[in-house]
């Protein structure tokens, strides 16, 4: 079901090329394109960002590259890398951005999977990764370094961008044209981009990305939250992430937005100050960051202070909870919240960057409540979103007007959502993929005879169309009871507690739910030193009895909300975070649960010892 009015007609003739070039006519002076990292570096209008585009696509036709060819990118967020892509998507070319944190081997599979003739990197960094598997690559010809110091030397394979800038830009002064038709050639339903699942299960899947997927799923969005043109954004994460690619690549096109790139993801709460954007998109742990680093700032202050901020909180919390549930907000309690808001609170967001914010959201996992109600309290609204790489990132969506608290929204224009009889989650709509792609370079498609593509979702729809998502088919826990258990709610719960960074819940095949909880890093010092504890280290705080009774306190909360089957009979804490280098989390940071397991075989074992 879908409430939204249709964008489809919109969406007709038009391609991400196309617009690239009104926005070079009719927003030629507006600002495109700024870097954060390098202070010194000029922000690209629209009209200098597409003659940019221009140079780099006719030297990357000059290197032979043609349409329907991949391109595969390894670089951090920086205007390289949305020149490069853009470039592609001129020539016709299918481009497709590695995450940075692939191994060898990974990167291998990918580029012969992908059959891709020519790789962009940024530098030696991601130079490393490829340098044991080159010749094993027998389709690629040619590496584009945009850093020309980390090129081997004596290896023709390798040129820097800006040759192949230069290159192209004397072909262009030239004969300006020949870009233009590169444009008019695209069609509405080519394929566009290529986004490889990060591969919580067995090998990644090449998602295919048409034009036509990704303007529709930028205007669905654009007008679901009434959002208007030429908004300010960072990109911070990868750009390899469906919603960093839709959201900084695609979508500012569209709105002829202003993205301003960061290569670091952990400087981007400074960044916020910077830039003070108009919209922000945060995976759930970086705004339980934002949370916990709040929390803890709040311990620190007087305790008269401290008293009318949480006060201010919990009164701006009232009025979410209220709206969530559907009710009116009563007109005294509407005043009140609205003096406290810009006496108390807007300072706060000013202080933090985000007293500009149209839009905020949050996706790729689920965001506890807890941490939603928190920042709602700071007078920020965190509009949820469910979706897929195979659905060009958001289907439903929470907005301003129409949210509900714990749920993911309602489905986006001209798209459905249903329920199977198993309880799994099916879309059908213009957001859905053309397909996967295939050795041969064909791209096969994935929905069923009627157009429904199986997510893998396990979730719920409410009379009112409002989503709800549960876990993943392949990730519930069948206890050796028989209960279908679902952990990631079990998870969320204790993510609650600032001290708890991550966790996995365990218990397939089982006779009760255990748990791995990892140790905050970040918070747990600034936590222990706030109360006098001096234990030196994160793997000392773990063993701290101080530490070791708030964790039993964080479980028993989550307890109290769980049915009994669900709740956490024991649990083992542990101080070394998961990261993707150290290979428990995928790119995007979901759990790789079954390297987990097998990692801490022992640990798990012990918590099921009599």
């Amino acid at each position: 079901m879908t409430i939204q009015p249709s964008v489809a007609n919109q969406v007709e003739g038009q391609t991400v090329a196309g617009l690239l070039r009104r926005n070079a006519t009719e927003f030629a002076d507006l600002p495109a394109l700024s870097s954060l990292d390098d202070a010194d570096r000029p922000t690209l209008s629209w009209g200098e960002l597409r003659e940019e585009i221009a140079a780099f696509a006719r030297g990357l036709a000059d290197l032979g590259l043609r349409a329907g060819q991949r391109m595969i990118i390894m670089s951090p967020s920086r205007p390289e890398h949305v020149i490069a892509d853009l470039a592609a998507a001129n020539l016709a070319v299918i481009s497709c951005t590695a995450y940075s944190t692939l191994s060898s081997d990974q990167i291998r599979y990918v580029v012969n999977h992908s059959a891709a003739p020519v790789a962009v990197l940024a530098g030696a960094e991601e130079l490393e990764r490829w340098l044991p598997v080159l010749d094993d690559l027998p389709n690629l010809e040619h590496i584009v370094m945009m850093d020309a110091d980390a090129i081997p030397a004596g290896d023709g394979r390798f040129v820097s961008a800006e040759r192949v800038r230069e290159r192209g830009a004397e072909l262009h002064r030239s004969n300006p044209d020949a870009f233009e038709r590169l444009t008019d050639d695209i069609r509405t339903d080519d394929p566009l981009c290529m986004i490889y699942t990060s591969g919580t299960t067995g090998a990644p899947k090449g998602v295919v990305l048409s034009h036509r997927n990704t303007i529709h799923e930028a205007l669905a969005v654009r007008q679901l939250h009434d959002a208007p043109m030429h908004m300010s954004n960072i990109a911070y994460l990868p750009l390899a992430h469906v919603a960093e690619r839709v959201l900084s690549i695609y979508m500012p096109i569209v709105h002829a937005g202003h993205v301003h790139t960061l290569a670091d993801a952990s400087g981007v709460v400074g960044a916020l100050g910077t830039v003070r954007p108009d919209s922000f998109f945060g995976v759930p742990r970086v705004w339980e960051k934002m949370v916990a680093g709040m929390k803890n700032m709040l311990a620190g202050v007087d305790e008269q202070r401290r008293e009318e901020l949480l006060a201010a909180n919990e009164l701006l919390q009232e009025g979410y909870k209220l709206r969530s549930a559907g009710k009116e907000v009563p007109a005294d309690l509407a005043e009140r919240i609205a003096e406290t808001d810009e006496n108390v609170l807007a300072p706060i967001r000013q202080m933090l960057g985000l007293d500009r914010l149209f839009l905020a959201a949050s996706g790729a996992a689920a965001l506890p409540t807890e941490v939603l109600y928190f920042i709602a309290g700071l007078g920020i609204e965190i509009q949820e979103v469910w979706g897929l790489s195979e659905t060009t990132g958001a289907v439903t969506a929470n907005t301003a007007s129409a949210f509900r608290a714990g749920t993911v929204g309602r489905p986006l224009a001209d798209v459905e959502v249903a329920v199977a009889d198993d309880g799994e989650l099916l879309v059908r709509g213009p957001i859905v993929f053309p397909g996967y792609l295939q050795e041969d370079g064909s791209i096969e498609p994935a929905t069923d005879a009627d157009g429904w593509f199986a997510t893998g979702d396990i979730g719920t729809i409410d009379e009112d169309g409002f989503v709800s998502v549960t876990d993943r088919k392949k990730e519930l826990i069948i206890t050796a009871g028989g209960k279908n258990i679902a952990p990631t709610r079990i998870e969320g719960l204790l993510k609650e507690h600032p001290l708890i960074g991550q966790t996995i819940a365990i218990g397939d095949d089982r006779p009760y739910i255990t748990a791995l909880i990892v140790l905050d890093d970040e918070i747990a010092p600034a936590w222990a030193s706030s109360r006098g504890i001096e234990a030196g280290d994160v793997a000392a705080l773990a063993e701290h009895p101080e530490i070791r009774a708030e964790i039993d306190r964080a479980v028993t909360a989550a307890n109290e909300r769980l049915a009994r089957v669900e709740q956490i009979k024991r649990y083992h804490l542990l101080s070394e975070a998961w990261s993707p280098d150290s290979g428990e989390l995928t790119p995007t940071l979901k759990l790789k649960r079954r390297v987990i397991t097998n990692r801490y075989d022992t640990e798990i074992e012990s918590l099921y010892e009599s």
